[in-house]
């Protein structure tokens, strides 16, 4: 199969839409960002990129706290909002209903199944997260989509036994 250049394009699947949640004014704001990944395990680490200008990282530079809420596919039209529009002109503080854990400062979304400090315990299977039963949207670059998670593959540490070792 011959190959296409695209040239520079972030095509690192899969991006998920999380929302990125901050206190700015005593109020609770989220933003959409797909630019969001595992940094490290050990300890457990998260990174998300946000340009300057964003609302939301008012709130996260007075505070330096935030929250990382991943929303479930049934949340696409509230996550799509809150990419489209910003804080600086919309309060989104009533867009969901809102907790707080040891972060007072940092807003957690109740309808999301996931939040940086727990997790709903209907999406666990074996006291194991479960991302089918976490549901998360997934933003697909260039065509500009969100999706959901697709079949499984394999087992990781399982299916690579198949193929013969080298002699």
């Amino acid at each position: 199969m011959k190959k296409v250049k695209l040239g520079p394009q972030t095509l690192l699947y899969p991006m998920p839409a999380v929302l990125v949640g901050a206190l700015v004014h005593e109020k609770p704001t989220f933003m959409t960002a797909a630019w969001c990944g595992i940094a490290a395990s050990k300890p457990p680490a998260i990174s998300v990129a946000l340009q300057p200008v964003r609302f939301t990282l008012k709130g996260i530079s007075a505070n330096s706290t935030f929250s990382i809420n991943i929303p479930s596919a049934d949340l696409v039209e509230k996550v799509d909002y809150c990419g489209i529009y910003s804080g600086h002109k919309v309060d989104k503080s009533q867009i969901f209903k809102v907790d707080y854990g040891q972060l007072k400062t940092a807003p957690l979304i109740q309808e999301c199944p996931v939040n940086l400090e727990c997790l709903n315990e209907d999406c666990l299977t074996d006291e194991k997260a479960d991302p089918i039963k976490i549901d998360p949207l997934i933003y697909t670059t260039g065509v500009m989509q969100y999706q959901r998670l697709g079949e499984v593959v394999g087992r990781a540490w399982k299916v690579g036994k198949k193929k013969k070792k080298p002699v």
